[in-house]
């Protein structure tokens, strides 16, 4: 099995590599990150051979959810080296720049047997922790034959995936008998999980990590201070309607074009903030912008302790989106109008915004879901209806305080994921400190 699995990866790579070489050569992607992923770590990466925890976080949103885990494990484990491995070129730059608890970041290995081995000879780990659904079946079987432990923290399975996943699970179930525990968001995941193959004993209901992730305003006076940074270059008066149009992708940036020429006909000064969620499309934005006759910036391009004189700025950016929500005076949430699974809402609702988003929020079903059971969200069925639920909410500031109050209400309460994951990691790898308390691991 595992073999056939190789064969497959390799012809794979084969088949998309014209593509790979053209994102190579237009925008510089996978040329610096090669030898990385085929194991070959910087000589000074774990130069005295220390052991360590490695934490897989495939992209930004895996690597900032980690980050809810990173300081109780520097405390717990002193003696252990803390490595995140990243898949996506913007995932690697918010490692590097961002989490100041990692020892150091790396590209995640090709899933080859030969390479995974390599790369686990180099980063020693006593515990591999992979966020989210990342499952690699031939790193888990080289973990399993090292005795490294194995978890995966902070589990979903989208109801997109899950009809393949089942489709596949007769290649599945033995895959995920190397893995010691199941650390799920929901009832639902956990069903998914054990469906597919999961040892009922090893999976356990913790939460999302994303409500512990974020960084409550006011609790910190050093990450409060950050977050006054990117206000820097935004100096916009307080009378003045902003928009930001989060994570979006390629289909839905004309229909907030479409709403903000809207909106500008009765609030001639409002400012749109447009964040494409992948990197390769700033240019491609901005030019759609500029045909709309817009006056547009790039974020990289204004002036610091100034407000910006422009229609619409094009955030250019990696890893200020989150400080800049609280710039909003509504936010629309991206990935959603098309069929992408939706993106992260609770980032703008933790500054208690009103939260707008499409009608594809599969990857986020459940907490789309308690948000607008709870008054904490509005969901558009089609990019006709942004435009009047923008108007309606930005010349509303009583159902923008309620929206908003109702989603910091949420994230707040829905705390509580860290400290059940913990314990599990644990159960697995008992803690170096002394007095150090190992809960009882507790399964579905």
């Amino acid at each position: 099995m595992y073999t056939v699995y190789s064969v497959l990866i390799v012809a794979f790579f084969v088949v998309v590599s014209p593509y790979l070489i053209y994102q190579a050569v237009r925008y510089r992607k996978y040329v610096r990150s090669l030898p990385q992923r085929l194991g070959y770590l910087p000589v000074s990466f774990n130069l005295d051979g220390d052991e360590s925890i490695w934490i897989h976080a495939v992209s930004v949103g895996e690597v900032l959810t980690a980050r809810a885990l990173l300081p109780e494990l520097r405390t717990r484990y002193p003696r252990l080296r803390l490595f995140l491995s990243t898949t996506t070129m913007t995932g690697q730059e918010i490692a590097k720049n961002n989490l100041q608890y990692v020892d150091a970041a790396f590209y995640f290995p090709f899933d080859i047997g030969f390479i995974v081995r390599r790369t686990l000879r180099l980063v020693k780990p006593r515990l591999f922790i992979m966020m989210e659904t990342e499952i690699w079946p031939n790193l888990l079987r080289a973990c399993r034959e090292a005795g490294v432990k194995t978890m995966l923290v902070n589990g979903r399975i989208s109801s997109r995936a899950y009809p393949r996943y089942r489709f596949a699970r007769w290649f599945f179930r033995p895959v995920l008998q190397h893995v010691d525990r199941f650390c799920m968001q929901s009832d639902e995941a956990a069903r998914r999980i054990i469906d597919i193959g999961a040892d009922p004993d090893r999976v356990a209901v913790t939460g999302s990590l994303k409500f512990d992730s974020l960084e409550i305003p006011g609790a910190s006076a050093a990450a409060d201070l950050g977050r006054h940074r990117i206000l820097r270059y935004f100096r916009v008066s307080p009378d003045r309607p902003v928009v930001i149009a989060a994570s979006t992708l390629k289909g839905e940036d004309e229909h907030v074009l479409e709403a903000f020429q809207r909106i500008r006909a009765t609030m001639t000064t409002a400012l749109l903030i447009i964040a494409p969620r992948k990197p390769e499309r700033f240019d491609e934005v901005e030019r759609l912008a500029r045909r709309s006759g817009w006056q547009v910036a790039r974020r990289s391009e204004l002036r610091v302790d100034q407000e910006p004189h422009f229609d619409i700025v094009v955030l250019d950016t990696i890893g200020e989106l989150a400080q800049l929500y609280q710039v909003a005076t509504a936010v629309f949430v991206g990935g959603s109008l098309v069929d992408a699974g939706g993106h992260n809402i609770l980032e703008p609702a933790v500054f208690g915004k009103p939260i707008v988003f499409g009608p594809y929020m599969q990857n986020f079903a459940e907490i789309a879901r308690t948000f607008l059971d709870h008054g904490g969200a509005i969901q558009v069925r089609t990019g006709a209806e942004l435009e009047p639920v923008l108007l309606d909410l930005l010349g509303d500031p009583a159902k923008r305080a309620r929206l908003g109050a109702a989603a910091r209400a949420l994230v707040e309460a829905n705390r509580g994921a860290r400290t059940k994951s913990l314990a599990a990691i644990a159960q697995l790898l008992p803690p170096d400190t002394p007095g150090a308390v190992v809960r009882p691991f507790r399964k579905t």
